[in-house]
């Protein structure tokens, strides 16, 4: 027998190769080899890529989050009742998507942006990936028109531009949905499209949230996603992004959306569920290694985008709840890490009836000092300063009974001022507004009010110079600048009232 040579061996190689045909369909199909709490592995689909959606013969739907070297592992959107083991499993070659439209204004739609409302089909106009790479450096720009919310407090001392990444982090029950359906309302008029996703809610509290919202017509920019407690936890996974690519369809038409995710310590707690079922290895807090880059991929996506690319930006204002104030918890600081600033609700403040009870020392808002219009800059410059003095003389008049007068003086204006910075829900003030209020405490306009009558009668000054001096609000809001004349008319208008009230 004569022995192959190895150009013969080579060539038969070659050949084979070259005729090889490529035969996918025989691995497009796998088995259900175990099911269970929301997660399937599937035996026999080898060419799976991560994220990709796999249909089971029932219908449901699920995604590829876990490949092994002989099986992968899914998450199911569905309940898992109609599958077993052995059931049939199919590939689609297409990513998570979510379909994205015009027609998605003003209804209240699921993860998979299915209408939840019953008020019928939705039109779409595309279908975008759950997941999308952020802007780059170059495609991005800075930010320089202010995000109004409509709260004092905050348009005042943390200002929010369109294009930042704002965190409301507090105990539960401190009033921090409160501060987002606030700011949503306050975009009326302002050309702004709002995306509420509520992650892992009561069904009961979305519902009391998407009736403020058709109260104050806020409806009819707004879209309400919801995930919520009942829904497995694959689909409170899934919901933000599929929300921040319903707010990017809007961002790239050259729209300012504002996005608010309420909130992610349950989306962490959602994304740790599906960990653990898949059997990755947990670390702190038993969240998964990658929990960090879970939030910073979402929140990166909000951005203000340059000129060349429409100009259009994604306000973020995710959510973050606190257990006992720490903040110095794993999720808490890592999302603190990811954004441009942070508002921080206290318990003590709001149960002592400040409300918004905004913490001004550990509050701060990194870039939108630069989206802040020129009168409020001007009208809100001590505001800080005169509350840090307020709060330290305050500590100080515990172990001391005879004041002078300038210490008296002192607490009368930060009291004044304390009381102006409470606010009723749902009540948001416009610029002039704002503005007016700053300008009439700065110079110690109601420092002799009563404490309890301060916020009725800074009511009253507001209306009585809307009635006969309208062109001062006017001017504030065309201008958007407060001019040593803009000031004084302000002051002159406030005395002439307290005249009128004496």
């Amino acid at each position: 027998m004569s022995a192959i040579s190895a150009e013969n061996i080579i060539s038969i190689i070659q050949s084979e190769i070259e005729n090889f045909e490529w035969k996918e369909s025989d691995r497009e199909t796998g088995k259900v080899i175990w099911v269970g709490d929301g997660i399937a592995t599937i035996y026999g689909i080898e060419h799976a890529m991560y994220g990709e959606i796999v249909v089971f013969e029932n219908g449901t739907k699920g995604m590829v989050q876990d490949i092994r070297q002989n099986e992968i592992g899914c998450i199911l959107f569905g309940r898992d009742t109609g599958i077993k083991e052995g059931t049939k499993v199919v590939r689609t070659k297409k990513k998570a998507g979510v379909p994205v439209g015009k027609g998605f204004i003003g209804r209240v739609v699921n993860a998979l942006g299915e209408p939840i409302d019953g008020k019928g089909n939705i039109e779409e106009e595309g279908y975008l990936p759950v997941e999308q790479d952020a802007p780059g450096i170059v495609d991005r720009k800075s930010v320089d028109t202010p995000m109004e919310t409509g709260i004092l407090s905050i348009d005042s001392m943390f200002p929010i531009g369109r294009g930042q990444r704002e965190l409301i982090i507090g105990d539960r029950q401190t009033g921090k949905t409160s501060i987002a359906t606030d700011t949503i309302i306050n975009q009326r008029g302002k050309d702004v499209i709002c995306i509420y996703v509520a992650i892992g809610q009561k069904a009961s509290t979305v519902a009391k949230i998407v009736s403020t919202l058709q109260e104050h017509k806020a409806m009819d920019y707004s879209i309400v996603m919801s995930a919520t407690a009942s829904d497995a936890a694959s689909l409170q996974y899934i919901a933000p992004y599929a929300g921040t690519s319903m707010a990017e369809f809007f961002m790239h038409q050259g729209k300012d959306v504002l996005i608010v995710y309420d909130d992610l310590s349950k989306h962490a707690v959602a994304y740790r569920a599906i960990s653990l079922l898949l059997e990755r290895s947990p670390g702190r807090e038993a969240y998964p290694g990658d929990v960090f880059y879970l939030h910073s991929r979402l929140l990166e996506r909000s951005s203000k985008l340059s000129d060349e690319l429409g100009g259009g930006s994604i306000t973020a204002l995710p959510i973050i709840e606190t257990q006992a104030g720490d903040v110095s918890a794993y999720i808490p600081t890592n999302v603190i890490s990811i954004t441009d600033g942070q508002i921080f609700l206290e318990s003590n403040l709001f149960n002592s009836g400040m409300r918004p009870a905004v913490n001004v020392g550990l509050s701060v808002s990194r870039v939108g000092g630069a989206a802040q219009t020129k009168a409020m800059k001007k009208a809100a410059g001590s505001v800080r300063i005169d509350l840090a003095q307020y709060r330290e003389m305050e500590v100080f008049t515990q172990f001391s009974s005879d004041l002078d007068d300038n210490t008296k003086k002192q607490l009368n204006h930060g009291k004044a001022l304390m009381e102006l910075l409470k606010q009723k829900l749902c009540h948001p003030y416009s610029l002039h507004e704002q503005v007016m209020i700053l300008t009439m405490a700065n110079k110690g306009i109601f420092d002799e009010v009563p404490t309890k009558e301060v916020r009725d009668c800074c009511r009253e000054v507001l209306n009585y110079i809307d009635l006969k001096h309208g062109e001062i609000a006017e001017k504030i809001e065309t201008e958007k600048v407060l001019t040593e004349e803009i000031s004084k008319a302000i002051i002159d208008a406030a005395h002439e009232f307290m005249e009128t009230k004496n």
